[in-house]
């Protein structure tokens, strides 16, 4: 079975967690002085914030139970035309697990992922070469690779925002 994953920056993760455990009805699974994460059965998803100096969306993603699961994904993304970056037994939001990254046809980044571990640091993976970098005054989460810039459509510019 796999489960929806989001994955957002904040500002302040300490109001942050009052209001999503509120919210949720729930205190997060893991908390850690930078991260908070929520394993929820209804809605099944994994939500996880990190404290950041800009808020937003960081990444969307699916969470499979096996590596078998995961390549399944891959092909998935590889049908719809989507170059997947794989990772393999990356550290990761005090995790460990296997992974794959594409960015959808907006540049939104898309985590596929197999956790098989736990971690005691927030992580040491590197986001993909060519993938584009996030502001200098904030670097990139260990395990999310900024979005590739999207071409520019018939109503506006590019895209490269996530």
């Amino acid at each position: 079975m796999k489960r929806f994953h989001v994955h957002v920056r904040v500002n302040d993760l300490d109001s942050s967690v009052s209001f999503y455990s509120t919210l949720f009805g729930a205190a997060p699974a893991v908390l850690k002085p930078d991260y908070a994460k929520w394993m929820l059965e209804d809605p099944r998803v994994n939500f996880a914030i990190t404290a950041a100096a800009s808020a937003g969306l960081d990444h969307l993603g699916l969470q499979v139970e096996s590596d078998e699961d995961l390549a399944v994904m891959a092909g998935r993304l590889d049908a719809a035309g989507q170059r997947v970056v794989r990772q393999e037994n990356a550290t990761c939001c005090y995790a460990r697990g296997n992974k794959g990254w594409v960015s959808d046809p907006s540049g939104i980044s898309w985590e596929t992922f197999h956790t098989f571990g736990e971690s005691t640091v927030y992580g040491n993976d590197r986001a993909p070469r060519g993938a584009a970098e996030k502001p200098a005054a904030e670097p990139a989460a260990c395990c999310t690779p900024a979005p590739a810039p999207v071409a520019s459509g018939c109503c506006g510019g590019s895209k490269a925002s996530q």
